[in-house]
């Protein structure tokens, strides 16, 4: 038994990623990357047990070295031959900004020309969005940034508490300035063109999302199949839920995207992330400018009829209902996008893609 078990380890050794250490040598030139996918989370190994948002990446693209980074997360993974690194940021813009922020000041790496794919599961307006479905952002809008009291005692006219900073009341007519990083537009031909590669991908529809979709029957959004589409995210570290926080999350980003972007997603990093990124192209280490923001639908963020909020939160909290479906469209739709990217990097190293070059052969 002691042999057999000798073997098996030596087994689950080698199935591991394969582990390097910082270069400390200043002298040595720095990688260049071509793509950063962005993650949130992991539940465990970063291979061969349940997966998270990272695993599919390291296991299929996939990404054979782990890469010391002790000021982060967790380890980044890096694929040598397509020149693609994965950072894993932890939960929540507090995590996501400061993770970005350890990778774009991190020398070991040249993320001047590098592309940013998010890649991640999220809330979904079941309005708007089919559970496993898969949608690009142009828009991302901060939900924490902001002045609240209570709805038990806000005045009657009010349709809520929350309103911006150093503001005196819900949505003020004059749309006050986005500093800070109240909202972020992400280069729209960029958007555009990661959504027209991909619009046309099959998503699984698996019979587990036939039977939720039946809990949605007022919501025809909801009715449909699995799809890849656009639609806008909103930011925020409380993870809220309800019919009467989707209707707000509707009106802000409706509100400081000046009636542009729609409310579709809901997850708690992507501005965080935006906001790193745009301080470090201010010290010239990145381009803010080739962010990707992928969001998929595991969960809606308000209950179905005949249904309590707290008794839908509830059953969230023991597992989201499309989680498994949204992991592999995150990974099937943001794989197609980086795989492009660098087949074509000679052209796209220099000069973003737009909707025009598809259907160009690779250079």
């Amino acid at each position: 038994m002691r042999l057999l078990a000798f073997f098996l380890s030596l087994i689950f050794i080698s199935c591991q990623p394969e582990s390097t250490a910082p270069t400390e040598d200043p002298s040595e030139e720095p990688t260049p990357i071509k793509v950063v996918v962005v993650t949130m989370f992991e539940r465990g190994e970063a291979q061969g047990d349940q997966p998270g948002e990272l695993q599919y990446w390291v296991e299929r693209f996939p990404f054979p070295t782990a890469i010391d980074f002790p000021q982060g997360n967790q380890d980044l993974y890096y694929n040598a031959e397509q020149g693609v690194l994965t950072i894993t940021t932890g939960v929540g813009s507090i995590n996501s900004a400061a993770s970005i922020m350890a990778l774009g000041m991190d020398d070991r790496f040249d993320l001047t020309k590098a592309y940013w794919l998010v890649a991640g599961i999220a809330g979904a307006d079941p309005e708007d969005m089919p559970l496993g479905s898969a949608a690009w952002a142009e828009w991302l809008v901060d939900g924490d940034l902001m002045h609240e009291i209570d709805g038990r005692e806000i005045p009657a006219d009010w349709e809520t508490g929350i309103f911006p900073l150093r503001e005196t009341e819900p949505f003020p007519e004059e749309v006050p300035s986005p500093e800070g990083g109240a909202v972020f537009q992400l280069n729209p031909g960029l958007t555009e063109w990661a959504y027209q590669l991909t619009k046309d991908i099959t998503l699984e529809d698996t019979e587990d999302l036939q039977q939720l979709r039946t809990r949605y029957a007022n919501y025809p959004a909801a009715q449909q199949a699995p799809m890849v589409m656009k639609g806008d995210h909103l930011a925020a570290m409380t993870f809220w839920h309800g019919k009467v926080m989707d209707a707000w999350a509707d009106r802000w980003v409706s509100y400081w995207t000046q009636g542009e972007g729609e409310f579709v997603t809901s997850a708690m990093e992507d501005t965080g992330t935006a906001q790193s990124l745009q301080l470090l192209d201010n010290a010239g280490r990145v381009n803010a400018n080739r962010l990707l923001v992928l969001r998929t639908a595991s969960n809606f963020t308000m209950p179905p009829d005949g249904m309590t909020a707290a008794e839908s939160m509830q059953n969230e909290n023991s597992g989201y209902s499309g989680f498994i479906p949204s992991l592999e469209s995150a990974y099937q739709v943001g794989s197609t996008v980086v795989q492009n990217l660098v087949a074509n990097w000679e052209q796209y190293q220099e000069k973003l893609p737009t909707s025009e070059d598809l259907g160009k052969p690779s250079q």
